[in-house]
């Protein structure tokens, strides 16, 4: 008869204490999951963005310098590339020669108001003279009728008379005829010049917009930085013929990145705008955490708006869980002190803790989200460009 073997005490008691301790880790973890992890979304699917500020020219031209290349840092205003201003020199003299001459071909009209006035003036002068002709040409024929009937008049008398009369009627008669003319020659002068001054004359403001035209084609040789931030994907070259809208470099505002959290659908039940996030870089490790904001979800998932959006409808469908992206803030004195490049991977962890709608509208925008004022000087030096000229052709 075998005898039955006696369960080592040792064994059974390592048996017990690693129970214990599968136990305590999973009461350990079902603690921390209930108080920090069941209040935090985080992934690693997440990257650095920001603006590509692009170089365009907005006037054909030859590039004869190119004043920063890759890598530079540079300042907003700070001229990047020249093209050649010869053909915009030539524009913009033929302009400021064509306004000076449109100054003072108006200033003749208005002079003109006053002659022309004044010839109204003699021709009225002369409607009254002709007036009084006509009045003694009458008065003498009815005389020398009178006087012919006694026979104290002679028959050639009373035709000179006559005569006399019609001439008058005639002269009369021109002399309207010449006022009319010299009425019309003054309501159409006074027509051109009319509720205006010279500077105010339509053919003057229309010379001045060809002048601030031709200004601006001039001023556009030059291709100034929008932003400060650093050069990246130079691909012009000195000689090149470039066209308006043609792409010469980017401008990367460095100060101005945000992060693209990508989320998978199961992740975004409680997220939302507003909610706080830590976030850690690849580039310094987690040696430097960064504080964000989410600002806001996407409006559909990354498939959704690809080049080729897939076809779910088709009979080989395999569901795949999608990912939306999230857009975070980062704090800008973090960001000043430890500086991202745009596309480096991020870890990103949201705390979704705090309620709130993923609809919510933000708050109104009373200024721009981002502008430069890097294009703003040339509208102001046209205009007084244009002003000099037409106080040095006005009359003194």
């Amino acid at each position: 008869m075998t005898a039955t073997p006696v369960a080592n005490p040792a064994r059974k008691r390592m048996l017990l204490i690693a129970a214990g301790v599968f136990i305590a880790l999973a009461v350990l973890y079902a603690i921390w999951w209930a108080l920090f992890g069941s209040r935090v979304e985080s992934t690693d699917d997440a990257y650095v963005h920001g603006n590509l500020v692009q170089i365009t020219p907005q006037v054909p031209g030859t590039v004869i310098a190119i004043e920063a290349g890759d890598t530079e840092h540079v300042k907003a205003g700070q001229p990047l590339v020249r093209l050649d201003p010869a053909d915009a020199e030539v524009a913009l003299q033929q302009a400021e020669a064509q306004l000076a001459q449109t100054v003072r071909q108006v200033r003749t009209l208005y002079a003109q108001n006053d002659s022309l006035a004044a010839d109204v003036e003699v021709r009225q002068a002369d409607i009254e003279r002709a007036q009084a002709d006509l009045s003694r040409a009458q008065t003498d024929l009815q005389r020398r009728q009178a006087l012919s009937k006694s026979g104290g008049v002679s028959g050639e008398e009373l035709t000179h008379a006559r005569t006399a009369l019609k001439s008058a009627q005639s002269g009369l008669a021109q002399a309207k005829a010449a006022l009319a003319a010299a009425q019309a020659r003054l309501a159409t002068n006074q027509a051109l010049t009319e509720g205006t001054t010279v500077a105010d004359h339509p053919d003057v403001r229309q010379a001045a917009a060809r002048l601030r035209d031709a200004w601006l084609a001039h001023s556009r040789t030059v291709l100034p930085a929008p932003v400060d931030g650093l050069i990246a994907r130079r691909s012009v070259q000195v000689g090149q013929r470039v066209a308006p809208g043609a792409t010469l470099m980017n401008v990367v505002p460095l100060d101005q990145v945000w992060v693209e959290a990508n989320f998978k659908e199961g992740q975004l039940r409680r997220m939302h705008p507003g909610q706080t996030a830590t976030l850690t870089a690849d580039m310094y490790g987690s040696s430097v955490t960064y504080h964000g904001t989410v600002v806001g979800l996407d409006a559909g998932t990354g498939s959704a708006f690809a080049l080729l959006p897939a076809q779910n409808a088709t009979g080989n469908w395999i569901k795949v869980v999608q990912r939306v992206p999230v857009r975070i803030e980062l704090d800008p004195e973090e960001l000043k002190a430890h500086p991202l490049r745009v596309g480096l991977s991020m870890e990103v962890e949201v705390d979704v803790s705090q309620d709130g709608d993923q609809l919510a509208p933000l708050p109104q925008r009373h200024e721009p989200a981002w502008s430069t004022k890097a294009f703003s000087d040339t509208q102001a030096e046209a205009d007084a460009l244009i002003a000099k000229i037409i106080r040095a052709n006005l009359a003194s």
